[in-house]
């Protein structure tokens, strides 16, 4: 359970308990309770069995597969893999490979429905690119409609391991993953992927160390 999950539920559960008390009508306390049960789901954190073979890239989220593309960008051609969280899935974020944090910029922006295209140069967002196992990945975590607050917990230079939490995206929103134009995808548009456990690709042998 992420600390945020007892935050909301605790302050949920006062109000549900004065309200009760002011007015002596108990039913008035439901919908607070029935919130704060919600968020105490909403913030889950299961654990993972996190795959160990060299040169695997895994998901930093949960979420539907909605996009995989080949892109052009500054350090080179690259693909992208975008995946779309909606309020039912876990917004725990996870490192994709192990490695050195090279870069962490946060960047301002609108609130886009996550699903629209737009949404992944528009939108709120921290992008993350991690160096490591003889690759350099990206990947962005992207506010969507709802989302208002992205939380990274790690600074540049800190050293991550494959699948190990990071930070977390608070309600709808969207992650993107840019990896080597060479590596061979595992998922496909419309696959559903876990946080750390679903390999979204492999770099090839040539490529690590």
């Amino acid at each position: 359970m992420v600390r945020d999950g007892y935050m909301y539920a605790l302050s949920l559960l006062a109000v549900a308990i004065a309200v009760g008390w002011a007015t002596g009508a108990w039913g008035w306390s439901v919908m607070p309770v029935v919130l704060a049960a919600f968020f105490l789901w909403f913030f889950r954190d299961p654990r993972r069995a996190i795959p160990q073979a060299a040169g695997l890239v895994v998901s930093p989220g949960d979420g539907k597969v909605t996009e995989t593309a080949a892109i052009e960008t500054p350090q080179g051609p690259r693909q992208r893999i975008s995946i779309f969280l909606s309020v039912f899935d876990v917004h725990v974020n996870r490192s994709p490979i192990a490695g050195v944090l090279t870069a962490v910029r946060y960047q301002k922006g609108e609130y886009l429905n996550a699903m629209n295209p737009a949404s992944a140069d528009r939108n709120e967002q921290n992008v993350v690119t991690v160096r490591g196992e003889g690759i350099e990945v990206t990947f962005k975590q992207i506010a969507g409609l709802l989302a208002r607050r992205i939380v990274f917990r790690h600074r540049e230079g800190d050293r991550v391991e494959r699948g190990q939490r990071v930070g977390l995206i608070k309600f709808g929103s969207r992650v993107d993953v840019l990896i080597p134009a060479s590596a061979r995808l595992r998922v496909k548009v419309g696959d559903r992927v876990k946080g750390g456990a679903s390999i979204l690709a492999v770099a090839p042998a040539g490529e690590r160390p």
